[in-house]
């Protein structure tokens, strides 16, 4: 290729990578705006603002709090020195000189901040027209050219590419950068835009150059997962491709490579390990309140997907790393060395929170969910003909609203029984409606190629007694007291209540809330958990808890004369905590599919408990046949095939962040038979 033609394409790259610092600023702003932390001077570095989702919010809020806290590390531990220095490397329009000057906490502190010569000068030009801004620094504008755009004794702006060291170096003497002063290096999101050999030379010509030094980077990891490949296909997309991930894919390659780039030590964590373990409960629970939030799986992951990390140079440093937490619980699976394969479907069926229930062989219900279309209230058929499954409308009579996070459930003789959801986290749903057939008879439905055989008549459903409150992320399964029917309501959340704990049982032939004496120990407060109906009563696995940790314990209600007992079976080994997963009882088999933990990689996979022996077996998915990214988070499920272990995979997917929200285009099975024969030999 010619020089010219390479040269253009490098040009193009840096473009596109210099647009990346005004969504992020844009969304630094709205986090700041909503009140995650504070910075009053983001407002004159953003030109107009706009109000990000929650997700994004706390997503920036994590990020913010990781840099600061670091940045409070470096300046407690460099205190008693005469002179400190902050280098920020691809600073873009960061306000963090100006936020610190405002606390009074610049004494003795030089900054410089790095990048593009056109980012640097857009920012000198900001700064020099803004009375707000100019008021806190007394400076020249050396030159218009650069690299040297604004100069004063505590802050300097210099239009560098930081690939070019030798220039980085000549301008950072020119503004009096004192080489053996500690300093902290900060680069957020900038270094994984350089070809790796490239940005491995930054860390050690840094390395190299600062003995007394602390570098701060917060990046990207995780490229294996589904939601990896989603994020690095949306930066290959924007001509920002992410380089360094798949030769330092977690946190532990991280470390490594600091490491042997002439560091001295270095801790690295990913947000959920920083999140959960240095941020306190209290000031969690402060963010926590701010917006209301449903997007645990999409926070869960993307707090898997980005890291904070810390390495030092010389013995003052080492004070200033973070602190190690524990990246995960301390459970060593037993891995099968089989996988489990996955054939995708034609029919195109897509949709987040939706419910499932499997109302006669070869027809599965699907109700409400998220899609493309926005919230849905559909009812849909999902039918398996003789030679494939064809997805159709039927025609109903009433309307059972929008919902997401409902459960809709079999109660036989009666019908189909739709409970709980929400339309938006602000709006959940309260009653019950009944789904039933008609002419055909309650939960009948003909195998035919035509789809006006089918009506289905959607009523309320009348019920007396003590209801459960209105909810989402529960489970409802039928369960037998006294040789009778009851609907078994468990768990969820709701607007004011982040964990439900509950129990409520439903007479099939009352149609009343019945209390029901409940023994053993309660279980801890749970939503997007699995409850399968077992030997009368039901297993319940997972969920995500108080804490907003994954759950991993494996739960039985059973029967007993006074009523139902609470029983918590020993699992070995244990099993990975996860929430928002699909789960079936097999015979003596729990089999539980995808879900969400905290440090995933690779392709979701799954679980199976054999409740006699109490012994377990996690399994990865081969999804080579899939022809797209396979999440399995907020996505329903039904065994279909009972013979052959064969399970139905429907809808499924997440707001990645701001990347994007996928949907998994089409259904697919999970064949389970072979793997569990080789389970039994």
């Amino acid at each position: 290729m010619p020089p010219k033609q390479i040269n253009k394409i490098k040009q193009g790259r840096d473009t596109a990578v210099q647009r990346t610092n005004n969504s992020s600023m844009v969304s630094k702003r709205s986090a700041a705006t909503q009140g995650y932390f504070e910075d009053a001077f983001l407002q004159h570095l953003v030109g107009k603002g706009s109000r990000r989702t929650p997700l994004i919010n706390r997503g920036y809020y994590v990020r913010w709090r990781a840099v600061d806290d670091c940045l409070r590390n470096f300046l407690r531990v460099t205190s008693g020195c005469p002179r400190r220095q902050i280098l920020s490397l691809g600073a873009g329009f960061d306000s963090l000189y100006f936020r610190l000057r405002a606390e009074g906490a610049l004494d003795t502190v030089a900054m410089f901040e790095v990048d593009f010569p056109d980012v640097i000068q857009q920012k000198a030009s900001l700064i020099s027209c803004n009375v707000t801004l100019r008021s806190m620094l007394d400076f020249r504008l050396p030159s218009l050219t650069g690299p040297v755009f604004l100069s004063s004794d505590q802050y300097n702006l210099l239009g560098v590419d930081i690939r070019e060291k030798d220039q980085l170096e000549a301008a950072l003497g020119e503004v009096g950068f004192d080489w053996t002063a500690p300093t902290m290096i900060l680069s957020e999101v900038v270094l994984t835009y350089m070809e790796t050999h490239q940005s491995d030379q930054v860390i050690s010509w840094a390395a190299k150059n600062m003995p007394q030094s602390l570098f701060v980077l917060y990046e990207q990891i995780g490229p294996r997962d589904p939601f990896g490949q989603i994020m690095q296909d949306h930066f290959r997309k924007i001509n920002s491709s992410l380089h360094s991930l798949q030769q330092y894919p977690d946190a532990a390659a991280q470390r490594c490579r600091f490491l042997d780039q002439g560091w001295d030590d270095c801790v690295c964590l990913d947000l959920n390990a920083f999140y959960l373990g240095l941020v306190s409960e209290e000031e969690r629970c402060r963010v926590e309140s701010l917006e209301l939030f449903d997007e645990h799986e999409d926070w869960h992951q993307k707090c898997s997907h980005y890291f904070i990390l810390t390495a030092s140079r010389g013995s003052l440093m080492v004070q200033a790393l973070l602190r190690h937490v524990p990246l995960a619980p301390s459970i060593v699976p037993s891995w099968s060395p089989a996988t489990v394969s996955v054939t995708t479907l034609p029919d195109c069926v897509e949709g987040l929170g939706m419910a499932s229930c499997s109302v006669s062989p070869g027809n599965v219900l699907l109700t409400g969910g998220f899609s493309r279309r926005g919230r849905e209230a559909a009812v849909r058929i999902l039918q398996k003909g003789q030679d494939a499954w064809r997805l159709f409308n039927p025609d109903v009579s009433g309307d059972m609203g929008v919902r997401l996070y409902h459960t809709v459930t079999l109660l036989p003789g009666t019908g189909i029984v739709v409970f709980g959801g929400r339309s938006s986290p602000d709006k959940p749903i309260q009653g019950l409606c009944k789904v039933t057939f008609d002419p055909t008879g309650p939960c009948r439905i003909p195998i035919s190629d035509s789809a006006d055989m089918v009506k289905l008549q959607v009523e309320p459903m009348v019920s007396t007694g003590n209801p459960p409150s209105a909810r989402w992320r529960h489970t409802t399964n039928v369960v037998k007291h006294k040789g009778k029917n009851f609907l078994f309501v468990y768990g969820g959340k709701n607007s004011s209540e982040a964990v439900l704990g509950d129990s409520y049982f439903l007479s099939q032939d009352e149609q009343h809330w019945t209390e029901i004496p409940l023994e053993g120990t309660t279980p801890e407060a749970r939503h997007s958990h699995s409850a399968s109906s077992y030997q009368g009563g039901v297993v319940v696995f997972g969920g995500l808890g108080q804490r907003d940790v994954p759950l991993g314990d494996t739960l039985i209600l059973r029967p007993s004369e006074k009523g139902f007992v609470w029983e918590t079976i020993d699992v070995h080994p244990c099993v990975v905590p996860r929430y928002s997963h699909c789960a079936h009882v097999i015979g003596e088999t729990l089999v539980v599919v995808g879900g969400v933990w905290h440090h995933s990689d690779g392709v979701p996979g799954g679980v199976v408990i054999n409740l006699t022996t109490r012994s377990s077996m996690e399994f990865t998915m081969d999804t080579t046949s899939v022809p797209w990214p396979l999440m399995l988070h907020s996505f329903c499920s039904e065994v279909i095939d009972l013979e052959k272990t064969e399970v139905l995979l429907i809808g499924g997917g997440g707001n990645c962040f701001s990347f994007g929200t996928h949907f998994n285009r089409q259904p697919v099975t999970v064949g389970l038979r072979s793997f569990l024969n080789e389970l039994s030999v």
